[in-house]
């Protein structure tokens, strides 16, 4: 759905519910996957400043929030990473899960030597783009060993459901394609795209409640993730009408897999895997992440508290030794224009 369309659906939901045209902090909520739209932008541009530093990452970044939020125009914003050993607990359900990821290379010979040499950029930028946004007024949040999935899909579940707010979930990840509904959207910047219930139906032919069942079936191969053999979309559906137009469990699959293996061999296929179905089914489902309740808590801790306020000055004082440079247009005005509503917001919070 594109923006113009679904900020006029979103307008027209607003005046039915007779809210007034002023917005509260957990009114419209951006949630982004960091290291997500971190990797995007360090593959895709390979800018270096005056030294011949590579800023690809950190400066890609920092203008595609300030893209996102005049888009978006949100009360709040929230930038989500992995914690260190975040992957931990899925792989002790799927060993292979991830694995084969970041072997090969995401840029180019012309910046970049040798793989160390990539990778220690990555971790350089990464770094210091913690510092940029600290300067700023949003809330970045990492945990140890959990992942940053779970982190996005629990604040956007408590914030929709606790403060019925609008949360605009940014990741090219199509894992948070299950968690949409009537308050949570995804954008895909791949796609430069939003997804709304309506959008997941059209595109994939099933309910957004039931793209987990859909990925679970058919695989991801992004994650290692293996479905059933020769089961693709078409025939997923030809066989699973349900899914268009029901919200199912696993278990219903099952049900109707045993009263049907005798017409087809998918059916006995699902019966047979359902052990290793179940598995993926549970690493891949976000709307039973895999956190403890302190880790909720502390989440919702976080939530309620208010973020730094702007600091301009620090931020300029990073961006000038960075050597950023013409990276940002207009960077004061860029800095006033897209982070002072959020400060105000902020404030009020307070």
């Amino acid at each position: 759905m594109k923006k113009q369309e679904l900020f006029k659906l979103l307008d027209n939901i607003n005046q039915e519910e007779g809210k007034e045209s002023t917005f509260n902090i957990n009114d419209r909520i951006l949630v982004i996957d960091g290291m997500n739209l971190f990797l995007r932008n360090f593959a895709i541009l390979n800018y270096v400043n005056e030294a011949g530093v590579h800023i690809g990452g950190l400066a890609g970044f920092l203008r595609s929030l300030g893209f996102l939020i005049n888009q978006i125009k949100p009360t709040s914003v929230y930038v989500v990473f992995d914690g260190i050993g975040s992957s931990t607990n899925r792989k002790n359900l799927i060993p292979e899960y991830k694995s084969g990821r970041n072997v090969n290379r995401i840029t180019n010979w012309d910046v970049f030597e040798n793989l160390d040499d990539e990778h220690d950029s990555k971790i350089d930028q990464i770094s210091r783009l913690i510092h940029y946004l600290r300067c700023l007024p949003i809330k970045v949040i990492s945990i140890d060993k959990v992942e940053a999935d779970d982190i996005i899909a629990h604040i956007s579940d408590y914030l929709s459901t606790k403060h019925n707010s609008k949360c605009f979930i940014v990741s090219s990840d199509k894992d948070f394609i299950q968690l949409i509904n009537g308050n949570i959207i995804v954008y895909r910047p791949t796609e430069k795209e939003f997804y709304t219930p309506q959008t997941v139906l059209s595109k994939f032919g099933v309910l957004p409640e039931n793209f987990i069942l859909y990925k679970t079936l058919i695989g991801d191969n992004s994650d290692k993730i293996a479905g059933i053999k020769d089961l693709g979309p078409k025939t997923l559906l030809s066989k699973f009408p349900e899914l268009a137009t029901e919200v199912l469990s696993l278990d219903d699959i099952y049900n109707i897999s045993e009263k049907k293996y005798k017409e087809h061999v998918i059916y006995s296929r699902i019966i047979l895997e359902r052990n290793n179905l179940d598995k993926n089914f549970k690493v891949m489902d976000l709307k039973n992440p895999l956190m403890d309740d302190n880790e909720k808590e502390y989440l919702n801790d976080i939530i309620n508290q208010p973020c730094f306020e702007l600091n301009i000055a620090d931020f300029m004082y990073l961006y000038n030794e960075d050597g950023l440079g013409h990276s940002i247009k207009n960077v004061n005005f860029w800095l006033q224009d897209n982070f002072m509503p959020l400060n105000n917001f902020n404030k009020s919070k307070k």
